[in-house]
């Protein structure tokens, strides 16, 4: 049986917009339910449905730390960390999703 893959991954609703960071064993699942609006709270109340960087660990414990810190960081490092990869904030979701784009 392969590897489970855990997810440290960040939502936002816009550029430079409310920001949530979040950990999952699957990453397509859980920003699916958070664009129809399956999950109440946090992502619901401030839509943050598009998905502007993710991490991949092979260890959950690794996943969990990683998404603490970030959590911890100023706000300004974690849209350094976005917009090193995607400048743009553009929605990840669909390339990771398969659906092309």
């Amino acid at each position: 049986m392969g590897a489970r893959s855990y997810y440290v991954y960040i939502l936002t609703n816009r550029i430079g917009g409310t920001l949530y960071i979040g950990v999952t064993n699957d990453l397509i699942r859980r920003v699916g339910e958070q664009k129809l609006k399956l999950v109440e709270g946090f992502t619901e109340k401030y839509d943050v449905a598009r998905l502007v960087y993710f991490e991949v660990f092979d260890d959950v414990e690794q996943a969990i730390h990683r998404e603490k810190r970030l959590k911890k960081w100023p706000r300004a490092w974690k849209i350094s960390l976005i917009e090193k990869d995607n400048p743009d904030w553009i929605d990840l979701y669909p390339e990771i999703a398969g659906g092309g784009g």
